[in-house]
């Protein structure tokens, strides 16, 4: 029996051209009205397709592919910088989705990374292309400082980058291996530990966490044998974390469309207060707090998070 699938649902991908000539995957389903979404640190964009299949009737979801991520996992970056060349490849989906559509103006959804990649376009590009603007979970500041405290992990922030510069360190003599299986065993077990730690403090609720212990199991004899194609990435991604100022705040007073602040209420990275100080340092912006969310707000509260969607796009 063949079935016949009506167009909007249909996920097809198409290939945005970089300034540095690299074509940028995106997923694009819908009809309707354009909107981007930008996904986290690890994330495969079209894991937001549960939450916006109901939606491609009224929307046209542009979902691009983060390079080393995704459909975009052989896409190597030119710069260390990584959420400033994001920010410069952001820029490029929303030249193309303009002229393309025709419309002057686009709903942006950021989550985590993603966010701090739009904190970060905000910064270089302004608002005028972009309508309004969901934050998901996302400060626009990675380190604490004397004045801001809300940085990343909070007040185990100290402890946590010590514990990524120490891995960082022990993979550096082998970061020119492309195959994951060549690895030492230790190094690989300390690199899958890091990312399911990550994963834990991403979410509160018992059966997130349950989910997580589930799908990040591997057996050692699967340790052993399995590839990893994005670890040298992750880990380049983090060195610039603790690297590089990441501080965004003082192009907060600029971000003057209508902005809502989607935060987690048991968020282990961003601290839930000092998210919504967000909403006094930015012209127009409303926090929306899912009180038992951790910061992995999708996978924590599928329902709240949809609802907040939802109502973002049609507002």
């Amino acid at each position: 029996m063949v079935y016949n699938i009506p167009t909007l649902y249909q996920l097809r991908t198409i290939n945005i051209a970089a300034s540095d000539g690299a074509l940028l995957p995106v997923s694009v389903i819908g009809s309707g009205q354009p909107v981007l979404m930008l996904h986290a640190f690890g994330m495969d964009t079209r894991q937001f397709l549960p939450f916006i299949l109901p939606l491609v009737n009224q929307y046209m979801f542009y979902l691009p592919h983060f390079r080393g991520f995704g459909l975009a996992a052989d896409l190597t970056l030119p710069s260390f910088n990584f959420i400033e060349q994001y920010a410069l490849d952001t820029q490029q989906v929303i030249q193309y989705i303009t002229k393309r559509t025709g419309v002057s103006e686009v709903p942006v959804a950021g989550i985590s990374m993603g966010a701090l990649v739009m904190w970060a376009y905000f910064q270089r590009f302004g608002t005028h292309s972009v309508s309004r603007y969901l934050n998901i979970d996302q400060a626009p500041i990675i380190h604490n400082q004397a004045d801001w405290q809300g940085g990343v992990f909070g007040s185990r922030q100290a402890e946590l980058f010590a514990q990524f510069e120490s891995l960082i360190n022990n993979a550096e003599p082998y970061m020119y291996l492309d195959d994951f299986r060549h690895l030492p065993y230790s190094l690989k077990v300390g690199l899958l530990e890091m990312e399911r730690s990550f994963s834990l403090l991403s979410v509160s609720r018992r059966h997130s966490q349950l989910l997580v212990k589930t799908l990040s199991y591997r057996a050692p004899h699967k340790i052993s044998l399995m590839n990893h194609s994005t670890w040298q990435h992750k880990l380049r991604c983090l060195s610039a974390y603790i690297e590089l100022p990441y501080d965004y705040r003082n192009t907060l007073e600029t971000v003057n469309i209508p902005t809502t602040l989607l935060i987690g209420g048991r968020s282990q990275l961003y601290d839930p207060k000092w998210q919504q100080c967000l909403s006094d340092m930015l012209p127009d912006a409303n926090a929306q707090i899912l009180p038992n969310s951790g910061h992995a707000v999708p996978l924590d509260a599928p329902v709240g998070f949809y609802r907040v969607l939802r109502n973002f796009l049609q507002d």
